[in-house]
């Protein structure tokens, strides 16, 4: 732990001009008067770590000092490529690896593009879950990430519905979509390839066999047309409306893509502007959750059954504002 710790402060001192004893306890997540320490035992062994002193003081290398620890291992190569997208890495048990890549990058660097990291944090950051819903991270899902780098096969029991299936899986891929964790893995067997939440698994073993990965398997093209094919499976469900220029407008903020393709189809606007459109929708129930925002700038016209419960709303609310009092 300590050996860990003496060279990331090496790297630290190597990739900018000084630093105070309170910043790189900071860094190293340690005490200054462990810092005082870990410097002196760097001087012992050769390291020329220098510490001015005064208000402006603080520790530096002396003599354009340079480490030849900048090689990268696997774990931090791997980790670097995914350091825009912190709390991932975060999640997944990554976030030392990209540390510790990162600072042997930085070291590596030119003086002059040291702070290449820092500027491109301060123009990119990623937040990936949905507005107003708190993110949670499964508590399997380092686990699953270790078996996913491995290519170690895995066994989990899978809660789907109300009961658990056991499955033996071998781990591809891994897919943060809209803050919900995802693995794409294959049944062992061969099997076929399958989708799961990583949230719904309740034990996972990851003393597995390792696999042999199929050379040719493209995780974002295997999640693009699963995700496609989900769906479209939820959208069972025809609803036709009629929709007023300011529904046409508002649609998309309602129903999302689907209704951009609904609108293409779209017949011309009929004398008073208005347009009938079919929609594929996942339930009548949702179709009234979603459709009751646009409020008077739709008009259900099928199912008859939604029709029907849209007319109901409407009696209700004038009902609600006759009188004038909200009573």
């Amino acid at each position: 732990m300590r050996a860990a710790r003496l060279i990331k402060m090496v790297l630290l001192l190597q990739s900018r001009p000084s630093m105070t004893a309170a910043e790189l306890a900071r860094e190293l997540e340690v005490s200054e008067r462990t810092v005082t320490r870990d410097a002196q035992a760097l001087s012992e062994a050769g390291v020329p770590v220098y510490a001015d002193r005064g208000r402006a003081g603080g520790y530096r290398l002396v003599g354009g000092y340079r480490t030849r620890l900048t090689g990268l291992h696997r774990g931090e190569a791997e980790a670097l490529f995914l350091s825009g997208v912190p709390g991932a890495l975060r999640e997944m048990g990554l976030e030392d690896a990209a540390s510790a890549a990162r600072l042997k990058v930085s070291a590596a660097l030119l003086p002059s593009l040291r702070d290449a990291s820092r500027s491109a944090a301060q123009r990119f950051h990623l937040d990936a879950p949905n507005w107003f819903k708190e993110p949670e991270t499964p508590a399997l899902l380092p686990a699953v990430a270790d078996a996913v780098w491995d290519d170690r096969r895995i066994g989990a029991r899978y809660r789907r519905g109300k009961d658990e299936v056991v499955r033996e899986l071998e781990p591809y891929g891994l897919v943060l979509k809209a803050g919900v964790w995802y693995l794409c893995a294959r049944v062992a067997g061969p099997g076929s390839f399958r989708v799961y939440r990583i949230d719904r698994f309740t034990a996972v073993d990851t003393g597995g066999e390792r696999f042999e990965r199929e050379p040719d398997f493209d995780l974002p093209a295997f999640w693009e047309e699963r995700a496609e094919q989900f769906a479209r499976s939820l959208l069972r469900v025809r609803v036709v409306v009629r929709l007023s220029p300011e529904g046409v407008r508002a649609l998309p903020y309602a129903l999302d893509s689907v209704s951009r393709e609904a609108l293409a189809d779209a017949d011309a606007p009929d004398a008073d502007g208005w347009v009938t459109v079919a929609l594929p929708v996942e339930s009548e129930e949702v179709a009234h959750t979603q459709l009751s925002a646009l409020g008077p700038e739709v008009e259900v016209l099928a199912p008859e059954g939604l029709r029907q419960r849209f007319a109901g709303d409407a009696a209700r609310l004038a009902r609600l504002y006759r009188s004038g009092d909200g009573a």
